[in-house]
């Protein structure tokens, strides 16, 4: 409903916008280019931030950005299924027909990584995502899994993501090997004032809009009320334009924001 009366051709805040579409903010090109150091250097990589800071987003658009012929991409979730799920998953991705053994699994994996760095040419990148439910077990193993000659290689790409208190627990003692061997990590912050409004106004761009929608003081309050975080912005914005199409509202305004606001909980 909404689209028709502001005139927009798609839905501006769903999560279905194309990486090469993303507002550039600060938080998301430091993302991209911490990413982009690590399929440059090798090794193991972390990216941690705040729910809804865009890590899967950002995640999406490095796994866009890599060559087929040069890059292979496993993302796995780290949300169902048990850790041999997760291990035959990997090999699964890895072209394998799956073991049933756990150290035939790990032998498996690490075969078929070196497999394709050395005959095809092709590097494996792992995205390992939600890892801040993994058990303490699980990191340990993930630390001998992707250690290739006594640590002296790296024919692999491994990107850790999930909440802040992923490096916390990475930190443990009982982690410190894991630890030692993560070349890139960097925590996704969430957008100032200005990155705000930047955010809207792009968003609704892309979307067909051809004059503003929010006054000023809507984005303002909308900023305010997010405190940044992308996620928290979309739904505000879409729940906005929600109610100012029921209120024949061609300008949003701060009184629908707060509505708005309501409606969400935020």
């Amino acid at each position: 409903m909404y689209k028709t009366f502001y005139s927009l051709s798609r839905e501006p805040f769903s999560k279905e916008t194309n990486p090469p579409e993303a507002y550039q903010g600060a938080s998301y090109q430091e993302a991209l280019a911490a990413l982009d150091y690590v399929k440059r250097t090798r090794g193991i990589g972390l990216l941690i931030g705040e729910p809804g800071a865009g890590k899967t987003f950002a995640l999406r658009a490095f796994k866009e950005s890599l060559n087929p012929s040069l890059y292979h991409v496993v993302y796995f979730p780290l949300s169902t299924g048990s850790v041999m799920d997760f291990y035959r998953g990997l090999a699964f991705g890895l072209g394998e027909e799956p073991k049933y053994r756990k150290v035939d699994l790990f032998y498996q994996i690490q075969q078929g990584i070196e497999r394709l760095y050395h005959e095809q040419r092709v590097t494996s990148v792992f995205i390992l995502d939600e890892m801040h439910l993994a058990k303490d077990a699980f990191l340990q193993d993930i630390a001998i899994l992707f250690n290739f000659h006594m640590d002296s290689t790296n024919p692999f790409v491994l990107i850790l993501a999930g909440l802040p208190h992923l490096q916390a627990k990475l930190r443990l003692n009982q982690h410190r090997p894991l630890h030692q061997r993560i070349i890139m990590r960097y925590q996704m912050g969430p957008l100032d004032k200005e990155e705000v409004v930047g955010y809207i106004e792009h968003r609704l761009k892309q979307a067909g809009a051809k004059h503003s929608i929010f006054t000023p003081a809507a984005l303002e309050a909308i900023a305010l009320q997010s405190q940044g975080w992308p996620r928290i912005i979309n739904n505000l914005a879409t729940t906005c334009l929600l109610y100012g199409a029921q209120l024949k509202k061609h300008m949003i305004d701060e009184d629908i924001v707060r509505m708005a606001a309501e409606e969400v909980g935020y």
